[in-house]
């Protein structure tokens, strides 16, 4: 082979190069995975929540979202999500699109309501979401807004006996030409 006239040198050259390019391309395709590294955001680390891009957050393209929510961020449970985002935002949700999920089951809405002029999304659940348990919200056919960072803000009704809504994290969606 080709490989044993190297010296010792070139053949560390070599791995190098090789292993800046692997750490690249790997970084390329988780790069819509979630937050990633934020270092001034606003929001404290621990606040800020994982989501995917699935068709690659391109200004003005259909999307699916799929926001994450740890179980340690829903101790209560929830029984309703509000989703709001900043005046910026002009971006579409598609209502009917909506879905809310655990890792057992898909659970049932009941009702979404969209306010946009208060720029808030609200999912109702038939039934709560158990305590400590993770969700995934799924906004389907979302029409992304232009290039740019985007605030997403979760609140959740909790689903104890004192109905009590508490702040659950951020999103920080960035919306980038590819």
């Amino acid at each position: 082979m080709k490989f044993k006239n190297l010296s010792t040198r070139a053949l560390l050259a070599l791995v190098i190069a090789s292993g800046s390019l692997l750490t690249a391309l790997s970084s390329t395709v988780w790069a819509d995975g979630n937050p990633g590294l934020t270092v001034f955001s606003g929001v404290d680390r621990k606040d800020i929540l994982d989501y995917f891009l699935q068709y690659g957050g391109r200004p003005g393209q259909w999307d699916r979202y799929k926001l994450y929510i740890p179980p340690k961020k829903v101790p209560q449970g929830a029984s309703t999500f509000f989703i709001s985002y900043p005046d910026y935002f002009n971006g579409d949700f598609d209502t009917k699109s909506i879905e809310v999920r655990t890792k057992k089951e898909k659970l049932p809405i009941k009702e979404i309501n969209w306010d946009k002029q208060s720029r808030i999304l609200e999912i109702n659940l038939e039934k709560p979401l158990p305590p400590n348990t993770r969700a995934e919200i799924v906004l389907s056919n979302v029409r992304n807004p232009n290039l740019g960072t985007y605030y997403l803000v979760c609140d959740v009704l909790a689903s104890g006996d004192i109905p009590v809504r508490l702040y659950v994290g951020t999103w920080i969606l960035s919306i980038e030409q590819q």
